[in-house]
């Protein structure tokens, strides 16, 4: 965050980062940020695996790939999860 076209890139994605997630139906359910470990943790509801997908192509989403590794881990509720066993 000490070159200036880097903040321009996370300031300009993070404006727009919320009009896009309500155009694809996702909800932020909470944020984390471990500072020391350069790590943020995202935790999400979406409609479905395709609004998050098309959301991570959007561009302003795609110009942040470029100076960070994003990990998308889609997971179920123990309830769905505990259903699928059976």
């Amino acid at each position: 965050m000490h070159n200036e076209k880097v903040k321009k890139v996370y300031a300009d994605s993070y404006a727009k980062m919320g009009q896009l997630m309500k155009k694809h139906g996702i909800k932020m359910v909470g944020g984390w940020a471990a500072m020391m470990e350069h790590l943020f943790v995202g935790v999400c509801e979406a409609p479905t695996m395709d609004a998050i997908v098309k959301f991570s192509m959007e561009p302003e989403i795609m110009s942040l790939n470029l100076y960070t590794e994003t990990v998308l881990q889609p997971v179920l509720t123990l309830e769905e999860a505990m259903k699928l066993m059976k």
